[in-house]
């Protein structure tokens, strides 16, 4: 009973600090979101463009369980100073809900 109790602790415990998934659909929509609001011009999946890789955004913040609200945060607010001098424009006209599935979805790029 001991070993059952503590592999279920285990398998929550894995399962709170792994990456966030998407759906097909969610992933398909934030690449929409992503090409429509200019964020690719700054950013790639795998290359540095004028900001940083989507996939070292995502391995930064990889055991931070408040990775995406602190993207989020970046995405409307803008932000500077995290990844060089260069700051990111704020995206304010952007819906919180958009935000959010861009934040999630930066965290799943490896």
């Amino acid at each position: 009973m001991k070993k059952i109790t503590l592999l279920l602790m285990l398998a929550t415990v894995q399962a709170a600090f792994a990456a966030p998934s998407l759906s097909a659909k969610e992933t398909a929509a934030a690449m929409e979101l992503a090409k429509s609001n200019g964020c690719l011009s700054c950013h790639a999946l795998d290359e540095k463009i004028v900001g940083p890789a989507y996939s070292k955004v995502a391995a930064k913040y990889s055991d931070d369980k408040d990775a995406a609200a602190s993207l989020a945060q970046s995405i409307r607010n803008g932000s500077q100073g995290k990844w060089g001098r260069i700051p990111m424009p704020s995206h304010g006209t952007m819906s919180q809900d958009d935000i959010n599935l861009l934040a999630r979805w930066v965290l799943t790029i490896k």
